[in-house]
């Protein structure tokens, strides 16, 4: 049977989420597919920040931060269970940036876009603060600026969920095989990568939202070329016993003028990164970080703090490849993080949208700018809707997280404080799906370890298309780091025990 649909999205990253829950709000039926999970490839390889970008700054890219700082305060508003304010300490060090220079950027930063929430730039003396004990000697002043941290992954799945609800088709482990142009509309073959089976969908415009693999679905797939280029970079992370014990992050200057954060992370552990190491081709599976790029992330931090790392402290890794749009740079950190269009409707023919770059604070906007580009072929397409609306489960009163927790604490006492903070950061008002009439944590069903219960794993399977241990443990949450090595093949076991075919909200 064929599915007739407005939009065909290919790809289920940030941007392919975003724009399936910006459309089909506007009242356009919609076909999203994925070849794999849900943010399985860049989108959940960030380094998990919701920003302005700082250093763009210094590339002249003022429209793309503005747009980023203007985007920062809607999003925490808008999900403020998975994203929350965190400070960034930026040691000065003579020799890579004049004080004054970084004190300009910083004044830019702070004023380009109104701040509601979030504190401003202050200076600090390292001497005098908690942060400074955790550096080496010879750091004694220090600036300090606020942006916003975002669980990536958990981001593109309730931009999906969303996208559900209003009547969106999400098919996930779903490739795009082919598409031809009849007429006025594409005819595209999808193929159930699991199954084998293959499904006609019919659709007035195609949007390529293929990440990394944007130029392979307009040539390989589509049978198009385009006059747009992309750069593959890869930006690599590592994971580290924690550094240092202050809630701040650091956002560290190395000689090569690149920047890299070290950042708090599961509470246990420093996240360290991102390196930009141009690519020319993007494998289908995994990218691996480099034992080079781990000693580069290494050496930067053991240029700033007392505790030195190695590469054998490293205890997960994880890499992506960005899909930026090529703007001719010879140099891979100065090439735009800004998002382009390339829009291919011939006369009589049916259009294809492709997107170029973009990053994850800007996805709403890029989403609707993307909308705004297709409205000539959708002239009865609802206005944007999607700048003060809530995200699934941050639905809570005045945006007030903290608030929210106290009421998690009284309705399900019987949670240990870590397992409800948990649970409250990942689902917000949601819990209450997951957890439902649960009276102690017998009723959660099977432990698999660091608090993941059969309820939870259940809910995954039903409403945020989870089919593996994998998607539960690294993408719909980062309880990877935390489990038994024997966890994720007892997870698998009880899918498949279940005889799970999940298809979200059944």
């Amino acid at each position: 049977m064929t599915t007739v649909t407005d939009l065909l999205i290919v790809g289920g990253g940030i941007n392919g989420a975003g724009i399936a829950r910006d459309a089909v709000g506007r009242g356009l039926s919609v076909v999203l597919c994925e070849q794999g999970d849900l943010a399985g490839y860049t989108s959940s390889a960030s380094t998990k920040l919701i920003h302005g970008g700082l250093r763009y700054l210094e590339y002249y890219e003022f429209r793309l931060v503005r747009e980023a700082l203007f985007e920062r305060e809607r999003l925490l508003n808008s999900a403020p269970h998975i994203i929350w304010p965190l400070r960034f300490i930026l040691p000065h060090e003579k020799g890579i940036r004049p004080a004054w220079f970084v004190r300009l950027g910083l004044f830019l930063y702070d004023h380009l876009a109104p701040r509601k929430k979030l504190p401003g730039t202050e200076g600090i003396k390292l001497t005098r603060h908690p942060a400074g004990q955790a550096l080496k000697p010879g750091f004694d002043t220090a600036f300090v600026y606020s942006d916003c941290w975002v669980e990536d992954s958990r981001m593109v799945a309730l931009n999906a969920i969303d996208a559900f609800e209003k009547g969106a088709d999400i098919r996930v482990r779903t490739k795009l095989v082919s598409a031809r142009r009849d007429g006025g509309t594409w005819v595209a073959t999808l193929q159930n990568v699991t199954t084998g089976e293959t499904q006609e969908v019919r659709a007035k415009v195609i949007v390529n939202a293929g990440g990394p693999f944007v130029a392979d679905v307009l040539n390989a797939k589509l049978g198009l070329n385009t006059t747009k280029n992309v750069r593959l970079v890869k930006g690599s992370h590592i994971v580290v016993p924690k550094l240092f014990d202050t809630k701040e992050a650091f956002i560290l200057q190395n000689t090569d003028k690149r920047i890299v954060f070290a950042i708090p992370y599961q509470e246990k552990f420093t996240l360290i990164g991102t390196t930009d190491i141009p690519v020319e081709s993007v494998p289908d599976k995994k990218v691996e970080i480099s034992s080079d790029e781990i000693q580069y992330l290494c050496n930067v931090v053991n240029h700033f703090f007392k505790k030195q790392v190695t590469p054998a402290d490293v205890v997960w890794t994880y890499s992506g490849v960005r899909p930026l749009f090529d703007d001719g740079s010879s140099n891979a950190s100065a090439v735009t993080r800004d998002y382009v269009f390339d829009l291919d409707a011939p006369q009589g023919g049916a259009p294809v949208l492709s997107i170029f770059g973009g990053k994850i604070t800007t996805f709403r906007k890029l989403a609707e700018h993307a909308l705004e580009e297709l409205k000539p072929f959708f002239p009865a397409m609802k206005p944007a809707w999607t700048e003060d609306a809530k995200m699934p489960g941050g639905d809570m009163p005045d945006a007030d997280f903290d608030r929210f927790f106290a009421t998690v604490r009284q309705r399900w006492p019987f949670l240990p404080e870590h397992l409800a903070h948990r649970l409250a950061r990942a689902y917000g008002t949601r819990m209450e799906e997951l957890l439902g009439s649960a009276k102690s944590m017998a009723d959660l069903g099977e432990d698999f370890g660091a608090g993941l219960t059969g309820a939870e794993v259940d809910y995954l399977v039903r409403r945020e298309w989870a089919r593996t241990a994998e998607d539960i443990l690294w993408r719909r949450s980062k309880l990877g780091l935390h489990v038994p090595v024997d966890a994720p093949a007892k997870i698998d076991a009880y899918l498949a025990k279940k005889d799970a075919a999940p298809v979200a909200a059944q």
